[in-house]
């Protein structure tokens, strides 16, 4: 899934009042920080063109270690139980947004996949099922993504939410407008 994805099913799922929003949404976005640090400094430091990011750098081991550690559902885990054993409701609902993450990434992701079980095995399911890449119906999962997080957020803005909750989801909906222009004008139009 997409990251904006993520923050509006975690909205929806484990984090839509007061007190759950802040960390339904860091507990979505965490386990994707790693690939924007990534991204970013393969951009602005090393002056990478996308196709080689993308393509060929993405794949380093280091790199996918580095990915794949935040996407650990073990390390996941062990959060969620030393939430419960602290009692503290913030953590909790952080480390199962961050599950919900890791799961859904498990079911979508293809060549892309992550080692989900780490550090207690390499493994990487590979699922026939992939959100993006056409070749593994990323056409109809990417749409069905997309139609998913505007009704989701559409429905979180409609709903007598917390401010938080609904800055968050009105803000995803235009950032994924943003990129939908830019990706028409900068994939397509060229």
């Amino acid at each position: 899934m997409n990251t904006p994805a993520h923050v509006i099913a975690s909205l929806w799922v484990v984090g839509h009042d007061e007190r759950s929003w802040r960390p339904a949404v860091a507990g979505a976005l965490v386990p994707d920080l790693p690939m924007f640090v990534f991204y970013v400094w393969q951009r602005a430091v090393a002056g990478r063109p996308d196709a080689e990011i993308w393509s060929t750098v993405y794949f380093q081991p280091d790199w996918q270690l580095f990915f794949d550690a935040f996407n650990s559902l073990p390390v996941v885990a062990v959060g969620l139980v030393a939430a419960v054993l602290l009692r503290s409701a913030p953590l909790r609902v952080f480390f199962l947004s961050m599950g919900l993450h890791c799961v859904a990434d498990l079911a979508l992701h293809h060549d892309d996949a992550h080692r989900h079980f780490l550090p207690l095995s390499d493994w990487r399911f590979e699922s026939p099922i992939s959100y993006w890449d056409p070749a593994y119906h990323g056409a109809i999962f990417g749409s069905l993504e997309m139609a998913g997080l505007v009704l989701g957020a559409a429905v979180l803005l409609r709903r007598p939410n917390p401010p938080g909750v609904r800055v968050v989801a009105g803000g995803t909906l235009a950032a994924t407008a943003a990129f939908a222009g830019f990706a028409l004008v900068y994939w397509v139009g060229t």
